[in-house]
């Protein structure tokens, strides 16, 4: 009877597994062809000449988001396994650089590279998380600028993107995200939320978690890489565009 019940405790998480796997990929496919949509939407121009500078700017910008992204800075007001990097930083830079795809593409292979320097803590729903949410800052943001190149729609694709990173990553935690950490750690989502309310007591259910949570997580992590990318981008647009002229 022992046996049975550990075949069946097996057999449903390999099922919540492969779900979650599933899940992931066609998340990740609809990302990328939004991308695609977007750039043929805004009539990005693509050089066949330049694309292998394109390639390996793309390879470098994900390295140094890979090593951005081990470097992880705990926060107050929210529980050990959220934590605030700077790795959308240089992929934002490449989005404006070259463009929405370019972006997805970079946010991609630094969250693989990642997994492949450190592996995972979270059962890949933090790095699925990363990406996701990572991206619903980096499409906005980089689709609004390329229609129209200037520093008012610059900040204004990063001011929409702040808005669109919070409201899904807010959204998305609270119904598959945070369900999904606990089922995977096999934990009730209570203890989760309990965590939260160690540390605020206002925190007693999952829409207070999001809201004093994650919301001033994505809120901070979006306005400081926007401000790092402004002024980091104006300083480096002149040799990015020198090197692909």
């Amino acid at each position: 009877m022992s046996n049975l019940f550990q075949m069946k405790e097996l057999f449903q998480n390999v099922r919540e597994n492969l779900s979650f796997i599933g899940v992931s990929l066609i998340v990740v496919a609809c990302v990328i062809v939004l991308a695609m949509v977007s750039e043929k939407f805004i009539g990005l121009k693509k050089d066949e000449r330049s694309r292998v500078r394109r390639n390996v700017f793309i390879g470098v910008f994900s390295a140094i988001s890979a090593v951005l992204m081990l470097l992880e800075i705990p926060l107050p007001f929210a529980p050990p396994f959220y934590k605030i990097d700077l790795s959308e930083l240089p992929v934002l830079i490449c989005g404006f650089a070259y463009g929405p795809m370019a972006g997805v593409i970079s946010e991609f292979l630094k969250v693989l590279l990642k997994l492949l320097i450190k592996g995972t803590s979270t059962a890949f729903v933090g790095d699925l998380a990363n990406f996701i949410v990572g991206s619903t800052m980096i499409l906005p943001a980089t689709i609004i600028y390329h229609v129209k190149k200037s520093r008012k729609t610059a900040l204004i694709g990063m001011g929409v993107g702040i808005l669109a990173m919070t409201l899904f990553g807010s959204f998305f935690n609270a119904v598959y995200l945070l369900p999904t950490f606990a089922k995977l750690f096999g934990m009730p989502l209570e203890v989760i939320i309990d965590m939260g309310t160690q540390i605020n007591p206002r925190i007693t259910g999952v829409t207070s978690f999001v809201f004093w949570c994650v919301v001033p997580f994505n809120l901070l992590k979006g306005l400081v890489v926007s401000l790092l990318t402004f002024l980091v981008y104006k300083r480096l647009s002149p040799l990015i565009h020198k090197v692909q002229q």
